[in-house]
Parts: structure tokens; sequence; C-alpha cells
């Protein structure tokens, strides 16, 4: 076997895991391929013979190409929230939502908060077992450094609660099945988490719209969920400012969230923010399976 047939076989061999890699550190399939792709080219081109551990050697060139990715990002950080869930970019978006549910949209939207450093220490070692001082030239950092990185990410990754775990683990079933009866357009199973005389706020941003939006009542609230039953499939359970709400991230953007008021087991208020100033001041994190 010559050099190129080796290193086209390992590719396909290891391609699973470089594109779980490319994934977490891009949260967009679309994103994932064109890494995957860029990765090739440069693989195709560098000198092989002193590489002993081809797939630890592949996920280091995929995830300096992830780096450059998220570094280019980070100069226009507007254009994330533009990003309509509707919009095509040759993935199913089906088989999108499905692998964003795999990894879970808090995670990606959190993910999507940290630095570029940070999302690379915390995902190649926390989600790859990848050690720090493979890590460390990666980012032209000493180990101790890459460490207090992930150290950093994961602090934000997993956010805080002042509710009773009790409490928060209630909350997780009605929010849950918020979701679930809003993806699967179940209007009675929606209704009976309602309280009658809920009230939904959506910010300016939401629709758009020239005013907030105010609508009462379980029935009423209940039709506007079933109108966005297509976008529910980029939506997933989060930590909201320490309580359980819902975050809609479509190609692992943060796009908008719902926050709930729960009250003796009904949802009383819901709260829909998109407006980028209010979002940036959430704390998001993620929920504990």
């Amino acid at each position: 076997m010559d050099e190129l047939d080796w290193l086209t076989e390992g590719f396909k061999e290891h391609r699973p895991r470089l594109h779980a890699v490319a994934y977490r550190m891009l949260g967009s399939a679309s994103e994932a391929d064109d890494a995957l792709q860029d990765a090739w080219l440069r693989v195709g081109r560098a000198d092989t013979d002193s590489v002993e551990n081809l797939g630890g050697w592949l996920t280091t060139v995929v995830a300096r190409v992830c780096l450059n990715m998220l570094r280019s990002r980070e100069h226009r950080r507007e254009e994330p929230l533009d990003t309509a869930p509707e919009r095509e970019d040759g993935r199913d978006p089906e088989q999108e939502a499905i692998l964003a549910d795999s990894v879970g949209v808090a995670m990606l939207v959190v993910l999507d908060t940290l630095s570029p450093a940070e999302r690379l220490a915390f995902v190649l070692h926390d989600m790859f077992a990848v050690p720090f001082d493979e890590i460390g030239p990666m980012l032209e950092r000493s180990p101790a450094a890459v460490r207090q990185l992930a150290s950093r990410a994961r602090r934000r990754v997993k956010g805080a609660s002042p509710l009773p775990e009790a409490d928060l683990t209630r909350r997780r079933h009605i929010v849950d099945a918020f979701l679930a009866a809003t993806r699967g357009g179940n209007f009675e199973a929606l209704v009976a988490l309602l309280h009658p005389d809920v009230v939904l706020h959506a910010d300016k941003a939401v629709v758009p719209t020239p005013e907030p939006v105010v609508v009462r009542g379980a029935h009423t609230v209940a039709e506007g969920a079933m109108a966005a039953t297509g976008r529910a499939r980029f939506t997933g359970p989060a930590l909201v400012n320490g309580s359980v709400g819902l975050a809609m991230a479509p190609r692992g953007r943060l796009f908008l969230v719902l926050a709930f008021t729960v009250t003796d087991d009904m949802i009383t208020e819901i709260d829909v923010i998109a407006d980028p100033d209010r979002l940036g001041e959430l704390e998001l994190a993620v929920l504990d399976d």
C-alpha cells in the first residue's frame, strides 16, 4: 500500500470521529463537512514520514482547521443572529436536527459562547480525552494553560441553579413535555400543560414586529406553538438563568430562548427572547441528564 492509499484508508476509517470533533467545534454539520474537506487537502500535502498515530495526527489536523474557522468567525459575530432556522445549507434539516439532539442543543449553544481556545481545549479534552500536552502545541500554550482554559469552559458549561434539585427535575419534566408536544403537534397535550390564563410575551425580534407581542390564554398560546413545530426541531432544554427553559439553535447558533414560569406544575408565563442584546444577558448552561 502506497502512502496515498494509506492516508485515504486511514481518513475513511477515522472519518466518523473526525466529523464528531469538527461538529462539536463548529456546531454545524455543513461547516464540519467543510472542515473535513479542508483537512483532507492539507493531509494530502503534508509530510507523513514521522506520523506514528494516524488517528491522533488526523484529529490534530482537523482541530487546527476548526480553530482557524472559529477565529475567523470571531470577526463576524453578528452573522449567526440573522440565521433563520429554515435556511438551507445543503444538508437535510431533519438530519441536522437529529445530530443536534445527539449532542444537545444547550451544549452547542454554550460552546458557541466560549472563546476559540476554550472551545478547543474543552472539546478535545473533555469530550474526546485528548491529553493537554497534545492540545498545547495547537494553541501555542503550555499544558497547564490549556488545563485552565478547559476548566473555565467546564464551569460555563455546567452553570448553576439556585433551585433545589427536586424543583429543577419537576420543571424539566414539564418543559420536556412542552417540547415533545410542540414537536409532535399534539395540541391537547400542550394545552394540558398550560394554565388557562397563561401569558406569552415575545419581544420585537421574535416575529419580528414593530412592538412586543403579548398572547393570553392556553388555547391561543398552544395554537401559536403549533405554528412553530418546524422550528422546534432545532430546540432543546437548557438551564436559563438558573431555571429550566428552551434554547433554539439552528446550525449551532443561538436564535431564541423560551423562559418559563411554572406554578403548581402548570406553565403560567412564557417569555420568548430573540433580541440579541437580551440574549447576550442570559446565563445559559447545560442541564444534567
